[in-house]
């Protein structure tokens, strides 16, 4: 986490120590609800199963739809659905411009020589790869792209060399390129250690993220990257246009069977140890890092054998190991799926599938398979036996004298990408924004159908679950089971002299013995306000669930939120439907008068509460404390912080942002609370502009405020002032 953001934490926990010290003479409480109701010990992974569920009824419909296609017209038409799918997803992708290759060194090595060389995918965009040329024939080989798994080394490991060298002895030319983030493409190259500040997963996901929220992913520009190699090979003389194949193990089997799917100009595809089925991917090892999410895909009715379908009747290998991380079973279900397709073009001998009994990993049985594959395919003819080659060390195939381009001839990476993009979306954004009145109006319809909001009508069941007396307030614990097992533990802090008002208080309160985390719900119940303290999924007892997955940052899983990424609802969607639920649960239920109802968070839920606000959820005035900024100061932010990713919307940029929905909040009171940094004060009120200006529009500039908490009484004060108003 950036020092500034930690900071910020520390300093409100300090708040937090000071407002629990007027009441630091009780007995530490337990909160938990879930504690008493064993049959609930799941419940922490309600998020991921919802995500999950959601996800299974999309992929019934698929299965329901693939069940009727029967001859080659039908096939045709699923095949053209597919390739419209994949571009609703990916979007357009990028002008092609010159390549500018870069020949930096040449090796001659006994039957084949190497060249080390980058060319530039986008304008400043370098790719570094190297070109294994066998020799012999000058010109019209046949010719392998090996796509590189999450190897920091990328192809410059062992085993990729060995397959390379293997494929080069067999009189196949093969171009092996560095994936974003790995081998001399890191993008948090640290160069006093030596080595990125993260895993080439990671490296993958965190700029991810960012190119989710603008509305782009990392699939796009990797598959990208792909397309210009293959643009690059066709300026080769020594390569047969028309024999060009592709292969690529676990990271570059997603990004083999992407890029074949997406380039008709590949004519064999043999993807390795990851080819299996959404639904047992999900039941697995869940989504994987960033650039193996589709934006909506399954939401689309993707999955894996569409990538496979939409290339039928051209020659595909499905390389498997019975022990992968990616499902066998799954495997198999895709083969016979895919089969179908074939078959139908009359083409069932250019479907193979392999396995071998092993891991997540390369076997002799299984490569000398994919030599065979690509000897008859492409026309080379040869034994097809694995054998011992001479490896390069990592520096030899170093296409830069320094072994990395941020230090060497530089380059750009996906954080620019994102950056344009961010402006780009900025700008279109801002041009929105000058008629503020319109874009306020279509605010609603535009963010729900982005953030996956459906409108919760789902009743359950309330079970009173507890209470406990204090001094001033009591303190009563709810459970709100609804279908599915789904539930919302919650407690309530109920004033013996009411003031008549309630408030809705979000908060990742993970501590469930700590009066210190419940230290603002206890002072306002001391004040007269009726408290409501929710867990939402992901969080508290909700939370954080089995799910880490191979894009783990800071306790933050964005394998988790990716699976929302793949359904087009988010993290939020779930907890807006949550929140109305339960808001309708208190008032029908409880009695307490929704009209007067506030809400009140700390830190990213600010989010939370703004999508509830605008898709109809009634509050009366809101406060925030430490919130999330706004989507921009996420997407712009090359070290921004994790924790705030699963309050993210995919695709909200260009369309809106967190300041739209505060506008649209107006004329409410809207308080938002930052600790005691000048400049992170200031730049709340540049980003919140708009929404002062929409509050000086309605005559209601004074119910709108950015406040600086400077000491720990200003803070408290502060608290009780907004209490006061209400």
């Amino acid at each position: 986490m950036p020092t500034g953001l930690k900071c910020r934490y520390t300093i409100f926990r300090i708040f937090l120590c000071f407002l629990f010290c007027t009441f630091s003479g009780y007995s530490q409480t337990d909160y938990s609800v879930l504690d008493y109701w064993k049959y609930y010990s799941d419940a922490e992974n309600q998020l991921y199963k919802q995500q999950s569920e959601i996800s299974f009824e999309s992929l019934s419909k698929r299965k329901e739809s693939i069940s009727k296609l029967q001859t080659k017209n039908d096939w045709e038409g699923h095949q053209q659905l597919i390739k419209e799918n994949l571009h609703r997803s990916i979007g357009d992708f990028p002008v092609k411009t010159p390549l500018n290759p870069v020949i930096t060194k040449k090796i001659k090595k006994d039957g084949y020589s190497v060249e080390k060389l980058y060319f530039e995918s986008m304008p400043g965009v370098k790719v570094t790869a190297a070109f294994f040329i066998p020799h012999g024939k000058k010109k019209n080989l046949p010719t392998i792209i090996y796509c590189s798994g999450h190897s920091n080394l990328a192809f410059r490991s062992d085993i990729y060399q060995h397959v390379i060298l293997n494929l080069v002895k067999k009189g196949f030319a093969v171009f092996a390129f560095d994936p974003y983030g790995q081998g001399e493409r890191l993008q948090y190259f640290d160069q006093a250690q030596g080595k990125s500040r993260f895993g080439p997963t990671q490296e993958h996901s965190y700029p991810g993220a960012q190119l989710f929220i603008n509305g782009e992913s990392t699939a796009k520009y990797m598959i990208w990257d792909g397309i210009r190699a293959v643009d690059y090979l066709f300026t080769r003389k020594e390569v047969d246009p028309s024999r060009i194949g592709i292969t690529g193990r676990s990271g570059g089997g997603t990004q083999s069977s992407h890029i074949a799917a997406f380039d008709e100009r590949i004519k064999a595809s043999a993807p390795e140890c990851y080819i299996t089925t959404m639904e047992y991917q999900l039941k697995s090892g869940g989504p994987q890092d960033a650039e193996q999410n589709f934006p909506r895909g399954i939401q689309l009715g993707l999955d894996h054998a569409d990538l496979l379908e939409v290339r039928a009747p051209k020659p595909t290998l499905m390389i498997t190991t019975t022990r992968d991380i990616f499902s066998i079973q799954g495997a198999r279900d895709t083969y016979e799926e895919a089969k179908l397709a074939y078959n139908a073009f009359d083409k069932s001998q250019n479907l193979l599938m392999v396995e071998d009994n092993a891991g997540h990993q390369s076997t002799p049985k299984n490569r000398e398979a994919m030599y065979a594959f690509f000897q008859k395919h492409l026309d080379n003819p040869g034994s097809s036996k694995d054998g011992e080659v001479a490896i390069f060390t990592v520096e030899e195939l170093y296409v830069t004298e320094t072994g990395q381009l941020s230090t060497s001839v530089g380059s750009k990476f996906l954080f620019d990408i994102n950056s344009a993009l961010t402006e780009r979306n900025m700008e279109v954004l801002n041009r929105d924004r000058q008629n503020r009145e319109q874009h306020l109006i279509n605010l609603k319809q535009k963010a729900e159908a982005i953030y996956g909001y459906s409108k919760s009508t789902e009743k359950g069941k309330l079970i009173f679950s507890g209470q406990t007396e204090f001094e001033a307030y009591y303190l009563n614990k709810y459970l709100k089971v609804l279908e599915g097992d789904k539930v919302i533990p919650f407690v309530t802090f109920v004033p013996k002299q009411p003031k008549g008002s309630s408030a809705l208080y979000l908060d990742n309160l993970e501590d469930k013995e700590s009066d210190e985390a419940y230290a603002i719900p206890i002072q306002m119940a001391q004040k007269g306000i009726t408290v409501i303290v929710p867990d939402l999924p992901g969080f508290g007892e909700l939370g954080p669930g089995y799910l880490k997955g191979d894009a783990y940052f800071e306790n933050t899983s964005y394998n988790q939120w990716f699976a929302g990424v793949l359904n087009g609802k988010s993290t939020v969607a779930i907890h807006v439907e949550a929140i109305e639920t339960l808001l309708r649960s208190c008032e029908d239920e409880l009695k307490l008068d929704a009209s007067k109802i506030i809400g009140i968070s700390n830190g990213g839920f600010n989010s939370s509460l703004l999508h509830a606000a605008v898709s109809g959820v009634d509050f009366s005035g809101m406060l925030f404390l430490d919130p999330l900024l706004s989507f921009e100061s996420i997407v712009s932010n090359k070290d921004y912080d994790p924790a705030q990713i699963p309050f993210t919307v995919a695709g909200a940029l260009p369309q809106y942002d967190l300041p739209d929905l505060s506008a649209a909040f107006a004329p409410r009171k809207l308080n938002i609370v930052v600790d005691m940094d000048t400049l992170a004060a200031e730049e709340f009120k540049e980003t919140y502009k708009l929404v002062t200006k929409q509050y000086e529009s309605m005559n209601k500039t004074n119910n709108f405020s950015i406040e600086k908490m400077n000491s720990q009484q200003e803070a408290m004060d502060f608290v009780n002032d907004f209490i006061s108003d209400l």
